[in-house]
């Protein structure tokens, strides 16, 4: 072999290895794009369509695409307004790893929603759930803000003993509001900011239980719980809106509110979930919760059970209500937040406080007796040949209402860029 033949050998090799190393990047570096030629089928008629696929409940990219998609964009529960008792009240949270900071300011005691972060470094504000006392203090390098947001103090920053600098404007340094709302004690969010006014986005249901714009009364010591559920958020979702596991999953449930006894509720594009007909409350204490105010006869026996997209399950009867936030926490993983409410103050005396004990207990149970289910259904999705599952006509329509609500919006996004 010659000289020439040597090196055009080696370059050749050379040449090889590069093309190699660059089509390696090439598919390291693609996103990931799940599919949607088979997303489509959910927003087929009931009879023909088929549910999400396996994937957007097992990959962390559909997980971080639902972030992007359906939280950041619109409107999502993030807390209790009864957390946050008093003023200078604060409770950091975290949605798809995005710190958030829940605070009643001392200043104007308005509710306020802040990225939970330094403007300086980054460095996270508040840990725990506290009063504050005076200015929110990074812990870093002291740089403090009022509770409204505004930057205070910046120690050092021009040199030791300098707390300015000609070159720093405060002004652009308040920590960053998330624009936020509050309906029947729940916070929500919208972090893009860009998302119609809840009202006109939520107009349906909130006309629908207008009669119930009352004032609510939560026990903090007896009337919430949390659950730790190993399960996508959609899971847990559409496991409420339908009645037809009541017979086999909630046995003591269907004995006095029966699977006959429910109804749909459909709104496509808003919120589903059903009714019973046959909310009969009865307690072991022989005590009866006093019924909201001026409600209309309709709601003498009547319960709905609504879910409001994308992480808000809701429960209104005459006598109270129960809010449940799904907080997302991995793409098989969530905890389940719940709180509730009565009409009354009265309803919180301890002359009551076994009746709410029983009625906290039994809902724990209901939602305690899903658990296995929906974490049954998560390892499910693991199947190859699981094609998303077919709906009753009948029976499934609300989940139905879900997922086509759920298609739409990420197949929306996909097209449109």
């Amino acid at each position: 072999m010659t000289y020439i033949d040597a090196y055009n050998k080696i370059n050749f090799q050379r040449e090889l290895i590069l093309r190699k190393i660059e089509f390696e990047t090439e598919i390291t570096d693609q996103k990931y794009v799940p599919s949607l030629q088979k997303l489509e089928q959910c927003t087929k008629p009931i009879h023909k369509a088929k549910g999400i696929p396996n994937e957007y409940y097992t990959k962390t990219e559909c997980f971080d695409l639902e972030r992007d998609i359906l939280f950041n964009k619109g409107w999502f529960a993030v807390g209790f307004v009864k957390d946050l008792p008093q003023i200078g009240s604060v409770k950091p949270v975290n949605y798809f790893k995005n710190p958030l900071l829940l605070i009643r300011s001392s200043q104007d005691k308005k509710i306020r929603v802040f990225q939970n972060v330094c403007r300086h470094r980054g460095m996270t504000l508040i840990e725990e759930p506290t009063v504050l006392k005076g200015a929110i203090r990074c812990s870093y390098h002291s740089w403090c803000y009022k509770q409204t947001g505004e930057v205070v103090a910046t120690p050092h920053i021009g040199g030791p003993g300098y707390n300015y600098h000609s070159d720093i404007n405060k002004s652009e340094l308040s920590l960053i509001e998330v624009r936020s709302h509050i309906w029947r004690d729940v916070i929500f969010v919208n972090p893009d900011g860009r998302a119609k006014p809840f009202e006109q986005v939520h107009k349906h249901l909130l006309d629908r239980w207008s009669s119930f714009n009352q004032s609510m009364y939560s026990d903090m010591s007896d009337s919430s719980f949390n659950l730790e559920v190993k399960t996508n958020w959609k899971l847990a979702v559409e496991n409420y809106l339908e009645s037809y596991h009541l017979p086999w999953i909630h046995p003591g449930l269907n004995s006095y509110s029966k699977l006959e006894d429910h109804e749909n509720i459909v709104k496509y594009g808003h919120y589903s979930g059903q009714i019973s007909n046959k909310y009969i409350p009865k307690y072991s204490t022989g005590k009866q919760f006093q019924n909201f105010k001026n409600l209309s006869p309709e709601w003498d026996s009547k319960g709905e059970y609504i879910v409001l997209f994308p992480n808000l399950i809701l429960g209104v009867q005459k006598d109270h209500v129960f809010n449940l936030i799904i907080e997302p926490i991995a793409c098989d993983q969530i905890k389940e937040h719940v709180e509730i409410y009565y009409s009354d103050p009265s309803m919180l005396s301890d002359e009551y406080q076994q009746t709410r004990l029983e009625n906290t207990k039994l809902w724990r149970t209901v939602f305690e007796e899903d658990i296995f289910v929906v974490e049954g259904m998560q390892k499910g999705r693991y199947a190859e040949g699981f094609d998303g599952g077919r709906f009753s006509p009948v029976m499934d329509e609300p989940t139905h209402v879900f997922h086509d609500w759920y298609a739409s919006k990420m197949l929306n996004k996909f097209k449109t860029t």
